[in-house]
């Protein structure tokens, strides 16, 4: 018997074909098993799987399988499953349970099937996840299972707090890798992503036109940034908001408008929440809103946009189609809600592009070989992989693109003191404009809190100097900052 659960494992050819066409926009995973075919540095593992089944997943689970791994998965999202991609993977024989518009308890019970569905009915010993819902079932629901899992590695910045947070609470069990925060995920996949696949799912969903719209930006990290800077390529008038003054600084200083979202909620034709925290549109917001704007989230969960009240107080709520609701308020306006608060790229659109998630997964699927095959340098933590391998993963997608590096001479790599052929960056090497938060970065003893200070004092300075009639802005306050 057939152990998967697909909504029509006869859309497996289709899938295959764009699994096809996938594998060459992902050089990067490409790479990986040429590199390690004949090694199998992943042979032995049993890796349970929970993220996005994408046509860009089928290409990470088929790179794991082909370097040994045994692979069960489930979707992290209820809407982000690609059908004809399940399908696909589940033909090979990989337990897959995952299909677009699960309900919450479908959805938990995918998870489930994947913990314990491996050849002779072993369970997992090695976790990849997206967001963190499998990695507190394991902990909270079947801790027997504990002992033998040598680690996890976390895709997403939602994952990656949850898992600092365990840590720091004593209830982390697993060595954990954050893949989040390597360069070549965050600054790409999060930033370049997302620039790309907002508006696809935004106009897949309401063929709204942006030119001219203004379009409010919770969030300024990675995600934020790649939103504001596609919104505003597009022509609309884009207003940010934050809670962090480093961030803000940014968005000022990229040219965006950064106010509250109690003073922007009037003037937005279009939202987009990015932060991965709870309440940022709320009952008050809606009730601000001019007709027909449009809310959306692009945030792992769906704490963002508080849907529930929406539901509640609407006096008529219409579906439109598959993830697009209009809700008709009290007082006459609207309100159209995409993917029920959900990641709109992918409950309304097809995800990010495969050469990007090529960067991601390459990401992934190292982070994997150093908990399976080097235990001793993964402790129980949460650790960030060397940037030898982020660069390694940068360099495995440059020919694709027909990039030439320059190299080095022995005088200059003496100079700089770095070797000729990297690692260009230290291993405390880190962006400052993720959406991590701030205070773990002052924790880490990597920003005082009197930078911190200055910051929002230059933060408001900025403003000032920029809106006063007659200013004359220098580079002065940015040389104070540093």
């Amino acid at each position: 018997m057939s152990n998967y659960k697909v909504a029509d494992i006869s859309l497996a050819a289709f899938g295959r074909k764009e699994i096809e066409l996938a594998e060459h926009e992902m050089p990067g995973l490409m790479y990986l098993r040429e590199k390690y075919a004949t090694e199998q540095p992943l042979k032995g593992a049993r890796i349970a799987g929970c993220l996005h089944m994408t046509i860009q997943t089928a290409v990470l689970i088929e790179t794991l399988t082909a370097l040994g791994a045994q692979v069960t998965w489930s979707s992290c999202n209820i809407f982000s499953t690609q059908d004809h991609a399940a399908a696909a993977i589940a033909a090979t024989g990989v337990p897959v349970f995952a299909w677009k518009g699960e309900t919450e308890e479908e959805y938990l019970w995918c998870i489930d099937q994947t913990l314990a569905a491996f050849p002779e009915g072993k369970a997992l010993n090695m976790i990849l996840d997206d967001g963190g819902d499998l990695t507190s079932l394991v902990h909270e629901k079947y801790p027997q299972y504990l002992d033998d899992i040598k680690g996890v590695s976390e895709e997403t910045t939602t994952g990656v707090h949850h898992l600092y947070k365990m840590f720091r609470d004593g209830k982390l069990k697993v060595p954990a890798i954050n893949v989040n925060d390597s360069v070549t995920k965050s600054k790409f996949d999060n930033y370049y992503g997302c620039r790309e696949s907002l508006v696809d799912g935004i106009k897949r969903a309401t063929d709204v036109m942006l030119a001219g719209k203004v379009a409010v930006v919770a969030g300024f990290g990675d995600v934020g940034k790649g939103c504001a800077e596609s919104l505003r390529s597009y022509g609309s008038r884009v207003i940010v908001t934050e809670i962090d003054p480093i961030n803000a600084l940014q968005a000022a200083m990229a040219g965006y408008e950064v106010t509250t979202m109690e003073e922007a909620a009037s003037r937005g034709n279009v939202f987009v929440t990015t932060t991965g925290c709870r309440d940022i549109i709320t009952a008050e917001h809606f009730e601000a809103m001019p007709e027909d704007a449009i809310v959306s989230n692009i945030g792992h969960f769906d704490v963002e946009i508080d849907v529930a009240w929406l539901k509640a107080n609407a006096v008529e709520h219409v579906n439109i189609k598959p993830q697009v609701d209009r809700f008709t308020m009290k007082s006459g306006r609207h309100i159209i809600l995409l993917a029920e608060g959900r990641l709109v790229n992918l409950g309304c659109g097809t995800g990010h592009p495969s050469f990007v998630m090529s960067c991601s997964f390459a990401n992934q699927v190292m982070a994997q070989i150093a908990l399976w095959t080097d235990s001793k340098s993964y402790p129980l933590g949460v650790h960030m992989l060397p940037k030898s391998l982020d660069e390694e993963v940068a360099r495995a997608h440059l020919k694709q693109l027909n990039i030439k590096l320059t190299t080095m001479s022995n005088v200059q790599a003496d100079y700089l003191g770095l070797p000729v052929d990297g690692p260009y960056k230290p291993d405390h090497y880190v962006s400052f404009t993720t959406q991590s938060p701030v205070m773990s970065i002052v924790d880490k003893g990597l920003l005082s809190t009197e930078v911190l200070s200055a910051l929002s004092w230059a933060s408001t300075a900025f403003k000032a100097l920029v809106l006063s009639p007659g200013s004359v802005f220098y580079p002065s306050l940015m040389i104070s900052i540093i």
